[in-house]
């Protein structure tokens, strides 16, 4: 008898205490994925096209004159050498090495007469030397040519003929393990994380429900393991089943060991609540990254040479402070780290992976280890709300509810593809296209061009492709109901789009194109531009061409600028940004100073217990190099200088002391 639902799902289902009912009944959701059969990959493509020059037929045996490629014959050696060498032969060795079929002699004729002007050369010279066999030879232009034309006009993707039908990839393993139980209507399922289970448990997936059965734990009161003073657990918090989790990127570095063991507490109402027992915790954060460009300073040191500015500098030092931080906190931590049932690591980047997992001496985590876990879902800043939500949403059963209706909906459609797909002739992987025209392949053509120009912001390539084909400024991409064309049709909306204000200029002022046309949304492209300085090569497109060239107003551009004053706002912003991170910098560099003061003071108020263990005394020198560090050469040598300038007036002083002191 099935239970009410809500009974049931009133309260969040945590994977370490489900209910008892649940347990009893549950049991795995064996539903197959809707999936469509592989094609089999051990097959040839068979040739079933026949020569005029030969009779033979594919599969049976063939003389010593004969091609079984092309499917012809020949009278003597001489002339089966001839053919090997022709553009008969290497057009059907390239079909073959495709995956495609081969042609016949008549088919060919008919290719190579559909070429028109086209044989004695193409005007691009983009082709690989992958599809185009290098020779020099005029012999070989009809079969570069009728290669150059199937790989550029025939498919706008190039990956359907420049490469060999490829096996169809399965979709990957699932994060989600399904349960049913008959407590539940049958279109509701219960998702588990596959993440929380071992290898050894993954192996087992018969014995899944009883595996999950002996996960449960009994709730227990909350223990007082952490020592406030570093968030360090207590030698007897490890005994009980616990995850270690931790995230680190862009200087933020958060980690918790959280016990699996729910806790069971009230809230001020009176009523129970199923609490997380955070066993440690701890966060760190550094300035290590640049604003709003991201990326450690050793990766930019890496790809662009060391920078000498005092920010790059200061960056430098807090990745290596925050790097030992890290590590000496995990070596702190290795107990609790080694007793964990899991471990959750979120680090993106050679440079974060290498301060967890080193190597160096007396590393804690290990690439190797089978405990080892990345979160199966985004995550944000790694901070402890953030850790302790990754952690809710590993242990918490998802609860879905699925469309019977759209199921066989999904299925029906499906069917109907695989049947397509079975019927096509040829490319089993390759579902039946209409024949584009010569007009639709030449704007196909030019439309992957204009954008890729545009994208990468060549101004003077744009306008001379524009004039050397004799394409009208206001050029209509194709096809134009695609997505991407729908919302930018013209090469001024994708520009505009793009925040290109040097191509959305030249196509105004040299090209002449028509800012009142608008897209599929009806946005023109002054709309579409993203920053303001897109948006000031409009305004000054207007000063340029004048008021009566277009009607700007109905283009919704602004009021005209001069270029002068469109450079002016430009320096303008620039100067805020610098200063505005002159100042973070500036602040930065007083708190570590502020910091160093109250550790320096701090230790001066201590009465002298004696050398702690391990601890070097620093020479003149070292002390000199550790307060030059993080400035640039410039500031170093005017230290230099005030020290000894200090100096010098020091043995002055002592010498005029001595002399006083004689007379």
């Amino acid at each position: 008898m099935t239970m009410d639902v809500k009974d049931i799902l009133k309260r969040p289902l945590y994977v370490f205490d489900l209910p008892p009912e649940i347990l009893v009944t549950l049991h795995r959701k064996n539903a197959a994925p809707l999936s469509l059969p592989l094609p089999p990959t051990d097959t040839l493509p068979t040739y079933s096209g026949r020569s005029e020059r030969g009779s033979g037929v594919e599969g049976t045996a063939t003389s010593s004159t004969s091609c079984a490629l092309c499917d012809v014959r020949f009278l003597d050696v001489a002339e089966q050498r001839s053919h090997v060498r022709s553009d008969f032969h290497g057009y059907n060795l390239k079909q073959r090495l495709k995956g495609l079929k081969a042609v016949g002699e008549t088919e060919f004729e008919r290719l190579v007469g559909d070429l028109d002007e086209s044989i004695s050369g193409s005007e691009s010279d983009s082709a690989t030397d992958e599809d185009i066999p290098v020779n020099t030879n005029s012999k070989n232009d009809t079969l570069t040519a009728l290669l150059k034309k199937q790989a550029k006009l025939s498919d706008p993707s190039p990956t359907d003929d420049l490469q060999p039908e490829k096996r169809k990839r399965s979709a990957g393993t699932p994060p989600l393990i399904w349960f049913a139980t008959p407590l539940l209507p049958s279109n509701i399922s219960l998702g588990i994380y596959r993440a929380i289970f071992t290898t050894t448990e993954l192996d087992e997936q018969a014995q899944m429900v009883d595996i999950l059965r002996n996960k449960q734990l009994v709730p227990t009161p909350a223990p007082k393991t952490v020592n406030a003073s570093n968030g360090v657990p207590s030698p007897t918090s490890a005994t009980s089943p616990h995850y270690f989790l931790c995230m680190i990127g862009g200087g933020h570095f958060a980690a918790m060991v959280v016990a699996l063991a729910p806790n069971m507490g009230k809230k001020i109402t009176g009523v129970e609540e199923r609490q997380a027992t955070v066993l440690a915790h701890k966060t760190f954060h550094r300035y290590t990254t640049r604003r709003k460009q991201g990326g450690a300073q050793s990766a930019n040191d890496s790809a662009k040479g060391a920078a000498h500015s005092a920010g790059s500098s200061l960056r430098r030092y807090n990745e290596v402070a925050l790097e030992s931080e890290i590590r000496a906190l995990l070596k702190d931590w290795k107990g609790i780290i080694d007793s964990a049932q899991l471990i959750f690591v979120r680090a993106t980047g050679s440079t974060n992976r290498r301060t967890l997992f080193g190597p160096y001496e007396g590393q804690v985590l290990r690439q190797n280890d089978q405990r080892n876990r990345s979160l199966p879902f985004s995550t944000r800043r790694a901070t402890q709300a953030e850790l302790m939500r990754a952690f809710v949403e590993l242990t918490r059963v998802k609860v879905s509810e699925v469309n019977e209706e759209a199921l066989a909906a999904a299925s029906a459609a499906e069917t109907k593809s695989a049947t397509s797909v079975s019927h096509h002739g040829g490319n089993p992987g390759k579902v039946s296209q209409p024949k584009k025209s010569k007009e639709e392949e030449t704007a196909l053509l030019h439309t992957s061009q204009l954008q890729a120009l545009i994208r990468r912001s060549k101004a003077p390539a744009i306008l001379s492709y524009i004039t050397t084909n004799s394409l009208s400024p206001d050029f209509h991409f194709h096809p134009a109901a695609s997505q991407q064309n729908y919302h930018a049709p013209t090469p001024l909306h994708l520009a505009a789009s793009t925040n290109s204000p040097a191509v959305v200029l030249a196509l105004l002022s040299k090209a002449a194109t028509n800012p009142e046309i608008p897209n599929g949304e009806g946005k023109f492209a002054f709309d579409l531009a993203g920053d303001r300085a897109t948006r000031d090569a409009f305004r000054v497109a207007r000063h340029e061409l004048g008021e009566t060239r277009w009607n700007w107003t109905a283009s919704h551009v602004p009021s005209p600028i001069s270029k002068a004053e469109a450079d002016k706002r430009e320096e303008h912003d620039r100067r805020e940004v610098d200063q505005a991170e002159a100042a973070q910098r500036k602040a930065e560099t007083e708190r570590l100073a502020k910091e160093a003061l109250i550790s320096g003071s701090g230790q001066q108020g201590r009465r002298p217990t004696g050398k702690a263990l391990g601890a070097v005394d620093k020479t003149d020198a070292e002390r000199r190099e550790e307060e030059a560090r993080g400035m640039t050469p410039e500031m170093r040598a005017k230290l230099e200088r005030e020290r000894r300038a200090r100096a010098a007036e020091d043995r002055i002083r002592r010498m005029q002391g001595g002399a006083g002191s004689g007379r």
